[in-house]
């Protein structure tokens, strides 16, 4: 089965929880728009709502280059929670890996995002931030091609 989120422009619904210890999952949604511009760069916008206005949207904005034949990509990312990212992915048969690490931040917080093909229309999505090696916060999801 070949990738269609991120590899290919599209838009996606993301639903799914928001966990932040002790405190107790909060419902979210949102949207992803992937597009393409020249030589393989593509830009990826989401926005993401928590139920009940628990928390301030969070807004993604990230800009990258795939390089197909290899499967594997670089990116940068502003993160209206943690600031600006620096990250790289690979596109594995079954999933696309990402990792990044918040830019000038003493407290050293990286994080990863793991998205899981279910099936041409569908993923999982599994991300997570640590800050001193300590996972802080997790987003579980599902995304539906729309």
């Amino acid at each position: 089965m070949n990738h269609t989120f991120l590899v290919d422009a599209g838009r996606w619904l993301l639903n799914g929880y928001w966990l932040e210890p002790p405190q107790e999952a909060i419902a979210i949604s949102g949207k992803i728009l992937v597009s393409y511009g020249q030589d393989d760069w593509f830009s990826m916008a989401a926005k993401v709502t928590f139920a009940e206005q628990a928390k301030p949207d969070l807004i993604l904005q990230s800009r990258g280059k795939l390089e197909l034949d290899e499967m594997m990509f670089t990116y940068v990312l502003q993160h209206s929670l943690l600031g600006r990212l620096e990250g790289e992915g690979w596109i594995t048969p079954h999933s696309i890996v990402q990792q990044f690490i918040l830019l000038g931040d003493a407290s050293r917080c990286t994080g990863f995002e793991h998205y899981w093909q279910v099936d041409a229309n569908h993923y999982t999505l599994l991300s997570g931030i640590y800050r001193s090696h300590k996972l802080k916060q997790l987003l579980e999801a599902t995304l539906e091609r729309v």
